[in-house]
């Protein structure tokens, strides 16, 4: 027996290095549903990455990060957020920053940006906006403790923001929080995160974005709630937006897109802590899911180059490391 696994082990060495790699098509068959040939990734780090840290970051900084990313090929960048300077005090600027974005050169690249009500709308638009998202839950005591309200208020109160909004021919993208754990609750019901989805998909959001908030969720809690929410709602209208708290990130984002979601949200250098889990990681790194999806000859648009000289960029006015494992490792590479 030893004298055949040498063998084995002697044939196996002697293959050329060619005959060992794959095609991106074959990468892309490796699961029983073809993955996708692209992928769209819907940057939130200078939103949803920024909103949560203590250091104050001025918007020159901050107009700057968004150039980098824009730069980097990424087409949809969430830029800041319509909320009371009283519950986030980050986003302050958000007049300053949208007045400055529009004069970027990239004028294929989409800023979409948060609002919470039709008073954030129309504050929106006055700035420039051309694309806006709102957010719900699928945990009720998510909602009453995250946006003071119940779910069926918080869907009551998006209907007049989705009405102005189509009047005014602004796109409107829904995000869905806690879809397969509460930290209040624990485990959400696939059928209730559908019944979400499902609401604010009929009411006019162009896309639906699934957010595992607290990062519990698992390949396998994963699939059970896309399996439900792709009966009420369109797999080309669906995001996945993972956290990274307990390492599941890309896990899950893979497993999403062997069901056929082709829509990431991520954000650079990881920004965007978990404020339910102390000292975890929260948001997935930008560069390390365009690092795995390249590496399975799947297509981006996006420099991963410029992607991680951006994490570099906006963590040093964080006065940090960046939390992208990819980034870091390539930085050291080039040390």
């Amino acid at each position: 027996m030893a004298g055949v696994t040498s063998r084995i082990v002697r044939q196996v060495l002697a293959l050329r290095p060619q005959s060992l790699s794959l095609s991106p098509a074959s990468v892309r068959m490796i699961s029983s549903t073809p993955l996708p040939a692209k992928v769209r990734i819907v940057e939130v780090g200078p939103r949803d990455g920024l909103q949560n840290e203590k250091v104050v970051v001025p918007t020159s900084v901050k107009v700057e990060f968004i150039s980098r990313l824009a730069s980097a090929g990424l087409t949809h960048v969430e830029a800041t957020s319509f909320v009371s300077p009283k519950w986030v005090p980050q986003m302050s600027d958000h007049k300053e920053v949208m007045s400055a974005i529009t004069a970027l050169p990239y004028p294929s690249v989409s800023y979409p940006v948060l609002v919470p009500n039709i008073k954030g709308l129309q504050a929106a638009m006055e700035c420039g906006a051309k694309e806006v998202a709102i957010f719900g839950a699928a945990s009720e005591s998510f909602s009453k403790k995250n946006i003071n309200c119940s779910i069926e208020e918080s869907l009551k109160r998006f209907e007049p923001v989705l009405s102005l909004a189509k009047q005014s021919g602004v796109k409107v993208r829904g995000y869905v929080s806690c879809v397969v754990g509460c930290p209040y609750e624990g485990r959400i019901e696939p059928k209730e995160v559908a019944r979400v989805a499902k609401i604010m998909y009929e009411m006019g959001c162009y896309e639906i974005s699934l957010g595992d908030t607290i990062g519990v969720g698992t390949p396998g809690t994963i699939r059970a709630m896309l399996e439900e929410v792709v009966k009420v709602v369109p797999l080309n209208q669906l995001a996945v937006h993972c956290h990274d708290t307990y390492g599941q990130a890309l896990a899950n984002i893979l497993t999403a897109l062997q069901m056929g979601i082709s829509v990431v949200d991520s954000s650079t250098a990881g920004l965007g802590g978990c404020p339910y889990a102390k000292g975890a990681s929260g948001n997935v790194s930008t560069e390390d899911v365009v690092y795995m999806l390249h590496g399975m000859g799947i297509q981006t648009g996006t420099s991963l180059e410029k992607l991680v000289e951006a994490g570099k960029f906006i963590s040093s006015h964080l006065n940090r490391d960046t939390m992208s494992r990819v980034g870091r490792a390539l930085q050291a590479k080039a040390a």
